[in-house]
């Protein structure tokens, strides 16, 4: 397949670079990157196109490299995590990694010296980072209890596969999707809660029944950028599972073929279906297709809140569980990632799952191996009991390590919310999402309380700040936040989050907690079960 040309005159820059060097060329030439290094590389090639490999230079630490990595529904095995592990270890010079928003990790600190070497390493563990950067189909999301969630209504584990595999070419790369006019974003919901934040995906299919089938309803267009954000719309398209492939697949050609490409900031799939109209979307996609696609089905099955998966769960397998890690943020170092690996192994079947929460579910341990397991030193680290507003606590990377982070997010997030926890005493989590620029990789809209890095002045100096946006909802009512305060610095943000947590949310001063709200303040905040 080719995809079309837009007329030369109507082409930026990025679609420029695209059409004279196509993406996946830069894979034939790593070795020689390898040898002649960083510096000497064409800037082209060194800053865009190496993304195609889920490579990813970050001028704030010059050398060094961010890696991505493609995880279908955030599964990976033992020997998977340990390999990850061993990258950072013995390769990431700043010897961390992150669990992303989506199901996914990256790897920090890695030099363009090896990965040769480590991409072999990919190879061997059935590892890879093909297309998971730029103009490309980004990591696919799926219940991380697909297949053990006694709930559950569709397994999506092996249709998660499928779209990844038919869009990455079974990890060889896939030259018919490696030129979208932007980024995009599909997820695959099997449960009644909408794990996958469905709403904010460019596809979505969610469970529905109809005529007494059960298949999905298809909602598109979903984003956020510095410019727009959008909830997903209703196709009004009903598929059975064994078609959600060729759907995908017909979607992602009629937005290659057709998408707006003159403007970047104009070029995600819901300006195409602004231009056209949904019904002509859906007509352009039957015609993809070559058949007509039935009507959607009257409701969906996103019944309940959505579920953060913490915590100890029973499976729909007798006598096995499984057990939610909270993971500070999604920050793990090479350490943490071993003893990650030696848990599945001990406790569990030898699994791991990711959540779009940045945390870390292992399943399928036995009821026998459940209280050695809850002693285990990194549990005090990594609870099943986290504090209520550190347990909903996501943050992008920030500009420790992305140049386009305006300011540090991880660290202060953390450091402020426990100050906060240890003041407040607050009934439910309360969703808190840090990004570091209005690209909003830490999607504050979805949250209860989001926080989008900005530059202010203050006191003549300018300094790092936050917008602030409220009203983010997941679940069945899902929707987006909106923007309620600009340009609050930093250093005064801290005293706005308590006012707003105890207006809005419920939260106490735990000074001043009456004897029965005390007693819940002291159940909740427990770290570990005895």
């Amino acid at each position: 397949m080719t995809s079309a040309v837009p007329a030369a005159a109507s082409l930026n820059k990025f679609e420029k670079f695209k059409a004279e060097k196509g993406g996946l060329a830069v894979k034939a030439e790593i070795e020689d990157f390898a040898r002649i290094g960083w510096e000497a590389m064409d800037e082209t090639d060194r800053d865009h196109r190496l993304k195609w490999l889920g490579i990813f230079f970050r001028p704030v630490t010059p050398g060094k490299f961010m890696l991505r990595m493609r995880m279908p529904n955030g599964i990976l095995t033992s020997g998977q995590m340990r390999v990850l592990a061993e990258i950072v270890q013995r390769y990431g010079e700043d010897g961390s990694a992150d669990i992303t928003t989506r199901q996914n990790i990256q790897l920090r600190g890695v030099r363009i010296e090896d990965i040769p070497d480590i991409f072999r390493k990919f190879e061997q563990a059935g590892l890879t980072s093909i297309q998971s950067g730029m103009d490309n189909v980004r990591n696919i999301t799926g219940s991380p209890v697909a297949g053990i969630d006694a709930d559950e209504l569709i397994d999506t584990r092996g249709l998660v596969r499928k779209v990844q595999d038919m869009i990455t070419n079974n990890g060889e790369g896939n030259a018919s999707f490696t030129n979208l006019p932007r980024k995009f974003n599909i997820a695959i919901a099997g449960c009644r809660d909408n794990s996958v934040h469905a709403e904010i995906n460019d596809i979505a299919f969610v469970p529905a029944y109809k005529d007494d089938r059960l298949g999905f309803n298809v909602l598109v267009g979903g984003f956020f950028s510095a410019k727009r954000c959008e909830a997903a719309i209703p196709m009004n398209v009903w598929v059975n599972p064994r078609d959600v492939v060729a759907l995908c697949e017909a979607i992602l050609l009629v937005y290659r073929n057709h998408g707006l490409r003159a403007n970047r900031q104009k070029s995600r799939l819901m300006w195409l279906i602004d231009e056209w109209g949904i019904e002509k979307f859906r007509a352009e996609v039957e015609k993809q297709l070559g058949y007509a696609l039935p009507i959607a089905a009257l409701k969906d099955e996103i019944l309940w809140d959505k579920r953060d998966h913490i915590g100890i769960h029973a499976q729909k397998q007798p006598g096995l569980n499984y057990v939610g890690l909270h993971v500070p943020v999604g920050r793990l170092y090479a350490q943490d990632m071993f003893d990650l690996a030696r848990l599945a192994e001990v406790y569990g079947s030898g699994e791991l799952r990711l959540t779009v929460e940045q945390n870390v579910l292992l399943p399928n341990v036995p009821d026998s191996r459940l209280a050695p397991l809850l002693h285990e030193p990194l549990l005090q680290q990594f609870s099943v009991e986290p504090r209520p507003l550190e347990r909903a606590l996501v943050s992008c990377t920030g500009n420790q390590f992305c140049n386009f982070a305006l300011i540090e997010t991880k660290n202060r997030a953390l450091a402020m919310i426990r100050e906060l926890d240890a003041e407040l005493f607050c009934p439910t989590p309360v969703r808190i999402h840090w990004t570091g620029c209005p690209n909003s990789c830490g999607q504050p809209q979805v949250a209860g309380i989001g926080l989008m890095g900005t530059k202010v002045r203050k006191d003549g100096k300018t300094v790092e700040g936050v917008d602030i946006y409220t009203g983010g909802t997941v679940g069945k009512h899902a929707q987006l936040g909106t923007c309620a305060m600009k340009g609050i610095a930093c250093d005064d943000l801290k005293p706005i989050l308590k006012n707003l947590l105890i207006q809005d949310f419920g939260a106490k001063e735990r000074g001043n907690l009456s004897s029965e709200f005390a007693l819940q303040a002291s159940a909740l905040v427990v770290e570990s079960i005895d």
